[in-house]
């Protein structure tokens, strides 16, 4: 019998083994790669919702009926609307008036704190003594009468400024100065137009043409 060659065996073995390392790396790396996909674009499948093309709300509405009484609760925490109804139930709500007019603003019903109520600028100083004196107790004596100007940003408590504290917004009243210019112009276009009476009235050819017929009198006569 030929004798076996340790060493012609151990090569074979280890070749083997190389061979079989290696196609097992590759079935791994295959494995790894193979089904490799690209990660789902998240922003495509998000769904749109209107949330980003809604406008924001208007907080304030219209502008609050010029001669409005508009009265407050003075609480601690912040004044709280009481009427009108665009402020009714509001925490230090912002005022929407119309420039120039007349208004009345103030506190009758209040927690038993010391407050008053002042009307400032936007430096926090008071506007045309628009400011009552401090009290425990609201009432008549509370209540301000004041023309609405852009130069009144706030109005406040002086004892509790950091928290009862509420903004104006002061708008141009609308179709005001429209509405007259256009009653203007109507008069001018429709009533009294210069030329109407020229064209429709008295006719200045009028009388020439149809009234004394040159042919028509004097042909009858010799007849």
């Amino acid at each position: 019998m030929a004798e076996n060659n340790p060493t012609t065996r151990r090569t074979i073995l280890k070749v083997s083994g190389a061979v079989g390392a290696g196609a097992f790396l590759a079935g791994c790396a295959d494995n790894g790669n193979g089904n490799d996909e690209p990660a789902p674009d998240d922003d495509d499948d998000e769904p749109v919702t209107d949330d980003e093309n809604d406008e924001p709300d208007d907080e304030n509405g219209e502008a609050i009926e010029p001669g409005t009484v508009i009265e407050l609760d003075a609480q601690t925490p912040g004044w709280i609307g009481i009427e009108p109804e665009e402020i009714e139930d509001e925490e230090n709500p912002t005022i929407t008036l119309e420039e120039g007019e007349e208004y009345e603003i103030g506190w009758e019903v209040g927690d038993g704190s010391t407050h008053n109520i002042e009307l400032v600028d936007e430096d926090d100083e008071v506007v045309d003594d628009y400011e009552t004196d401090e009290v425990d107790e609201g009432g008549d004596d509370q209540f301000i009468e004041f023309e609405a100007t852009d130069e009144i940003a706030e109005y406040v408590c002086r004892p509790h400024d950091g928290t009862m504290r509420g903004a104006f917004e002061i708008v141009e009243a609308e179709n005001g100065d429209e509405d007259d210019e256009a009653e203007d112009n109507g008069d001018d276009e429709n009533g009294n137009d210069d030329n109407g009476d020229d064209e429709n009235g008295n006719d200045d050819t009028g009388n020439d043409e149809n009234g004394d017929d040159e042919n028509g009198d004097d042909e009858n006569d010799d007849e």
